[in-house]
């Protein structure tokens, strides 16, 4: 069985299968604000997704971050690094990417366990 949540024409905010969850691209809250601010606001809303199915942090199973410029590599991997549990590190990619809006530094699309 697949369960789709919020689904709009162009995507679900989540699709669950078998015991896994697939979530769209998260952005940060407020994008006027530096790399920091974004990449903590984007995982609290993953934190906030996560949550939502009955999975956590502990549960992640990779990730895929989009960053603008790697010169903000750095800071964004700061935020992140505090942010995994330790010994709970999903599989990971990071790419430089052009943003769906200008202001946006950084975008984040993960899959978990359930």
């Amino acid at each position: 069985m697949i369960e789709r949540r919020e689904t709009k024409q162009r995507m679900s905010r989540a699709v669950i299968h078998n015991g896994t969850v697939y979530f769209c691209g998260q952005v940060a809250k407020d994008s006027t604000k530096d790399i920091t601010h974004q990449t903590t606001t984007m995982l609290e809303k993953v934190d906030e997704l996560l949550e939502s199915v009955g999975s956590s942090r502990e549960k992640l199973l990779s990730a895929t971050i989009y960053i603008k410029t790697m010169k903000d590599f750095a800071e964004m991997n700061a935020v992140w690094d505090a942010w995994v549990p330790e010994g709970h590190a999903p599989a990971r990619a990071c790419v430089e990417a052009s943003m769906a809006r200008e202001e946006l530094l950084v975008e984040i699309s993960v899959v978990a366990a359930v």
